[in-house]
Order: C-alpha cells, then sequence, then structure tokens
C-alpha cells in the first residue's frame, strides 16, 4: 500500500527536547564569540591604523570599512544577547521540568510506602496488643505479691514497738545481774546448796556410780 500510494517509510526523527536545544544553542553561541573576536581584532587594526593617518580619501575609505565591520559586530552582539536569553528560558523550563520529575518520583514513593504500611499495619490487632498489655501487668501483680509473701518475717511481727524490744533487752540485763549477785559467792561451778540432793541419814554410804546401794543391816 506505501507503494501503490507513494508514502514513505523513513523512520521519524526523535522529537526535540529541551537539552538538544540547549547544547545547539550553546554551540551557536560558541560560534558568535568567535566571529565576535574576529571583527573585535580587526576593528582595532582599522582604529590603529586611522589614528595614524591624515584626513583624506585614504582615511575615509578606512574608516568606512571600520564602521562596516563595527556594524557587523553590534549584529552579531545582538543575536549572543538574544541567545543567551533563549539558553536562559529553556534552563528554567528544564530545571522546573526536573524539579517536576523528582516530585512525582517522591509522590509515587510515598504511595508505594502508604500502601506497604497500610499492608503491614492491618495485620496488627490492637485488641489482642491491650489484651497482652493487661496479661502483662497482671503477671507483674503476681510477681510483686509472690515476693513480698516470700520477703515476709515469721519470727517478728511487722508491728512490733521498739521501745517495747527495749525494756525487755533491759529487763534480760537485770535478770543476768541479779543472778550473779546470788551466786557470786560460790566457788565456779557450784550448784546452789538448794539445789543440791541431800543423802539420808539412815544410808551408810552415799550411792556410788554404776554400783548398788548397800542396804543397812537389821
Amino acid at each position: 500500500m506505501n507503494r501503490l500510494f507513494g508514502t514513505s517509510s523513513k523512520p521519524t526523527a526523535p522529537k526535540p527536547t529541551l537539552t538538544t536545544a540547549i547544547s545547539s544553542l550553546d554551540a551557536r553561541l560558541s560560534s558568535i564569540d568567535v566571529k565576535l573576536a574576529s571583527l573585535t581584532a580587526e576593528l582595532s587594526g582599522y582604529q590603529s591604523k586611522l589614528a595614524k593617518m591624515r584626513d583624506g580619501p585614504g582615511k575615509t575609505a578606512l574608516k568606512q570599512k571600520a564602521l562596516k565591520v563595527l556594524r557587523q559586530r553590534k549584529q552579531y552582539e545582538a543575536q549572543r544577547d538574544q541567545i543567551q536569553s533563549q539558553v536562559w528560558n529553556m534552563e528554567q523550563a528544564q530545571t522546573m521540568q526536573d524539579n517536576l520529575k523528582n516530585t512525582m518520583v517522591t509522590i509515587d514513593a510515598l504511595k508505594q510506602t502508604n500502601k506497604q504500611l497500610r499492608k503491614e499495619y492491618g495485620k496488627v490487632d490492637i485488641d489482642k496488643i491491650e489484651r497482652l498489655q493487661d496479661e502483662m501487668a497482671d503477671l507483674l501483680d503476681v510477681g510483686n505479691e509472690i515476693q513480698e509473701s516470700l520477703a515476709r518475717s515469721y519470727e517478728v511481727p511487722e508491728d512490733v514497738d521498739e521501745d517495747e524490744l527495749d525494756a525487755e533487752l533491759e529487763a534480760l540485763g537485770q535478770e543476768v545481774e541479779l543472778e550473779r549477785e546470788m551466786y557470786g559467792g560460790m566457788e565456779g561451778g557450784a550448784v546452789p546448796s538448794f539445789m543440791q540432793d541431800e543423802v539420808p541419814e539412815f544410808v551408810d554410804e552415799e550411792p556410788k556410780v554404776g554400783g548398788k546401794v548397800k542396804e543397812v543391816a537389821g
């Protein structure tokens, strides 16, 4: 069909972008700068010659050439300023485009993060967490009760009055001192008289250890 209607099957050229356009204009600016440098050097030569020449037809002709070069330089300078403005505008547009791309990437990342967070948080049961916290609190209370029970004293009540303990300790000291006064005159280790066993008069001899008591003869 393409052959019948004469249509071309050449591939279409890629659409220009801001980057390629800026590069093309930068190349144009470089070319203009080279041309301006050449014109400036040529104009300086004319100025040097004119400064040394006397007025006359020769100087006038050389002056016309210098004016022509000056007009060309003015045109190139205007072109350069125009192209620089275009480059500046395109660079600003490119900056905006880059910022927009970065913004879209950030938005996509936030969407994905939000989706993932919703998925993960959807697995969390708040009621289970609350029950777990309550169970942990109950277990801590039970543990504290066990520790308090194990630390309880079995001999001395917790509500014993310190003054009563001091009075009881002082009374014990007085009893010890009284016993020392009562038995102070006895030999070391002696037994008080009321605690000694008396031997009856009808017994001829005292009982021997391991022996029998002799019977009194008729």
